[in-house]
């Protein structure tokens, strides 16, 4: 085989050993699972998602990319952090609701698919669509993480115990902020025009700061939960912030359009008058 076509499957390794992350995360939920798999289960997906994050760079560096490689990684991201984290998280928190768990579950899992499919055409019609430097709509990946992150949160600081039914409800309201979020036209940051400067590194100390704070204060794992839902928060300002900018542009602008249009009837008025003089 031609060293190339080696290339060529290199990045299509770290997507499907995702797939094989999310799947042993789903074998873990099945049957009677106890605090204990749900915490491998979770740990699984976090996997997931480091090869998903590298699949794509492998690709740009060897120069593989294809749109089959595009077409792996949406049927992978599907079951790893559609499929699994949906099943993870009704196994965990919301199976005692009977079919409302159920169904905000599939919501989750559905919402996620139908995000990616959305990615997908952006990016066919515009290189820069289904990325540039915004996401359109919280990437399923990272509403994925969101759940895992609290799942393994709750574990490090209980020692395993099972989850609260007093826990339940916020549990599955944040499942279905988080599936609303994905299909949802909120902008969130891709980051990949982020630059080394002063402004990006200030930054940058005051997140590593604030995660050192929270994990010797309280817990380790309460750093990833702190840092998924300050990405979530920041989305939500700033597109409000994008909204509004957008509000008052379209409105000075109506203002302008009205100005010029009273101007050329006050012209049209004078010339009238001119002719009747």
């Amino acid at each position: 085989m031609r060293p190339h076509k080696l290339m060529f499957i290199l990045p299509n390794l770290f997507t499907v050993t995702s797939i094989l992350c999310g799947f042993y995360a789903m074998t873990l939920c099945a049957g009677q699972a106890g605090p204990t798999q749900f915490y491998q289960a979770a740990l699984a997906i976090l996997f997931a998602m480091f090869f998903d994050g590298f699949d794509g760079r492998v690709a740009r560096l060897t120069k593989t990319q294809s749109d089959f490689g595009m077409q792996l990684d949406s049927l992978a991201d599907v079951v790893s952090f559609g499929a699994a984290p949906g099943l993870l998280v009704y196994k965990w928190a919301l199976e005692p609701l009977g079919f409302a768990g159920l169904f905000l579950a599939f919501a989750f899992a559905a919402c996620g698919a139908l995000r990616l499919a959305r990615f997908n055409v952006l990016a066919m019609r515009s290189p820069q669509g289904g990325g540039g430097s915004f996401f359109v709509g919280l990437p399923i990946p990272l509403a994925a993480g969101v759940l895992v992150s609290m799942i393994i949160a709750h574990h490090a600081a209980t020692s395993g115990a099972v989850l609260e039914d007093a826990a339940r409800g916020p549990v599955a309201v944040a499942s279905t902020l988080l599936a609303l979020l994905m299909v949802s036209t909120v902008r969130y940051r891709t980051f990949k025009d982020l630059r080394l400067s002063p402004r990006s590194a200030l930054v940058l100390m005051l997140m590593l700061a604030s995660g050192v704070i929270i994990g010797t204060r309280f817990h380790p794992a309460y750093v990833l939960v702190a840092y998924s839902f300050a990405y979530l928060t920041f989305g939500l300002i700033e597109s409000a912030f994008l909204v509004r900018r957008h509000l008052v542009s379209r409105k000075l602008g109506g203002g302008v359009a009205l100005a010029a249009t009273v101007l050329e009837e006050e012209d049209e008025d004078l010339e009238d008058e001119q002719e009747v003089a």
